[in-house]
């Protein structure tokens, strides 16, 4: 195509007043032309029963006044301080991170595909990739998944395609937060696969129970360290000894937690999976998604694996050593269409991991120990309120007993401007982190009049 800058020198877009459709009139009937159409509208098949030809009702309007108005929206928003968890973490994003991830080279690459122009947003990704078999102790780790529960989507279909027995059970705690249970029973339609759930005992797993239902007919088991209330599982050794002969042992952990508890590789977890909870705040429930696996599963694994080999130069080099999508490979033989550009938050998770350092992350991890003790110490010593419900360690977070209905408890907190999560009559959870530690003296204030 022939510049429009050789023909207009005012520059692309002149004439139609957008960068992103430079073209003169000249130019675009020329190309028409060429491929012997009369119109723009002509290259495209749209069927009737689809077309859209009536009015948006979207006005046209300036950035300046797009941006007062979006701000006169988001004004509406109710300014609580969240004392949230349940899988979504806010932790405190270095400012780094944002300057570094916003250059122009990680923004504007969409899929790392072309070795010789992306040597850097690969390297990364494998950096990303090494921290995540450092902190699981498992030898395979891909470069992204969208979020928590697709992962566990995909590890159960994992699963059913690597067992060499036959099975269609796939266990999961009782405990399980929702949106986890409905996208991995999303992942398993069309499949002989059913999703069911064992005991709980003490917020922990009620070994005894899962043994009377792990058998032959037992595709994956699931447990979580932490748990969805935040308790520390002591049991895993021995959920993976009841894994080992029949199904796999898929473990949910995150980046943060991992830094401090048992190695998932050391308890036999066959496949790690969970969110990051670094690299983003809250973002609304956005997160990234992990997925780390024994090397027998390498060529199961959903997405792609960055890995290290050497150019002609004999320098170290990277590229996109197993991509398994559909649109690369056959389709009888790809895992999954996981594929976005969900790296860029990954790229991201490895700066925020490596501004930590190992100490900075263990110590971080510390303080969700500690901060979730402390508070929970707190909410004991007053009238109405019993925490934490379970005799165990906690991280980020624990479930309290209130005796008012834990709905009327969150709904008055609310209106003095805190949220926690009511997950049960009489239970409410709160987690606290670096970023709202600062709060928790307000809170039990709070908690004080309304419980």
């Amino acid at each position: 195509m022939v510049s429009p800058m050789s023909h207009d020198r005012r520059g692309p877009g002149a004439e139609t007043g957008s960068p992103f459709a430079p073209q003169t009139a000249e130019e675009t009937a020329a190309m028409l032309d060429a491929v012997g159409v009369e119109s723009e509208e002509a290259l495209f098949d749209i069927p009737e029963a689809v077309r859209f030809e009536g009015d948006l009702g979207i006005e046209p309007r300036g950035e300046r006044e797009l941006r007062g108005e979006l701000a006169s929206l988001l004004d509406g928003n109710d300014d609580l301080t969240e004392f949230l968890g349940r899988g979504h973490y806010d932790h405190y994003v270095p400012s780094m991170v944002d300057h570094l991830s916003d250059r122009s080279e990680f923004l504007s690459s969409y899929t790392q595909y072309q070795p010789e122009v992306a040597q850097g947003f690969l390297q990364a990704l494998f950096e990303y990739q090494s921290m995540l078999v450092e902190l699981t102790g498992l030898p395979i780790a891909n470069c992204s998944m969208y979020d928590a529960a697709s992962a566990l989507g995909e590890a159960a279909t994992l699963a059913l395609r690597s067992r060499s027995v036959s099975g269609t059970r796939i266990l999961v705690p009782e405990h399980l937060q929702s949106g986890r249970r409905e996208v991995l029973e999303n992942y398993l339609t069309g499949t002989d696969a059913v999703v069911e759930t064992y005991p709980m005992d003490d917020g922990n797993v009620d070994v005894d129970a899962l043994a009377e239902s792990v058998d032959g007919d037992c595709a994956m088991v699931y447990a979580e360290n932490p748990t969805v209330r935040g308790t520390v599982e002591e049991n895993l050794q021995a959920v993976g000894d009841l894994a080992d002969d029949d199904a796999v042992f898929c473990l949910g952990s995150d980046a943060v937690a991992l830094a401090l508890l048992s190695e998932p590789a050391a308890v036999g977890a066959d496949v790690v999976v969970g969110d990051a909870a670094l690299g983003l705040g809250t973002s609304g429930g956005m997160g990234l998604g992990l997925f780390a696996c024994r090397e027998g599963f390498l060529r199961q694994v959903p997405g792609r694996l960055v890995g290290a080999s050497e150019d002609r130069s004999e320098r170290r080099a990277y590229t996109l050593t197993l991509q398994t999508r559909e649109q690369h490979i056959r389709r009888e033989r790809a895992t999954s269409n996981i594929c976005t550009n969900q790296a860029w938050v990954a790229l991201r998770v490895a700066m925020h991991a490596a501004w930590l350092g190992p100490d900075g992350l263990v110590s971080l991890a510390e303080d969700c120990v500690r901060h979730a003790r402390d508070l929970a110490e707190r909410l004991d010593g007053m009238d109405g309120i019993t925490a934490p419900v379970h005799d165990r360690h906690h991280v980020r977070e624990f479930a309290a007993r209130t005796d008012r209905p834990a709905a009327d408890v969150r709904a008055d907190l609310e209106e003095r401007g805190f949220a926690v999560h009511a997950i049960d009559d009489h239970l409410i959870q709160v987690c606290v982190t670096e970023t709202n530690v600062e709060h928790a003296d307000d809170l039990v204030e709070a908690l004080e009049v309304v419980a």
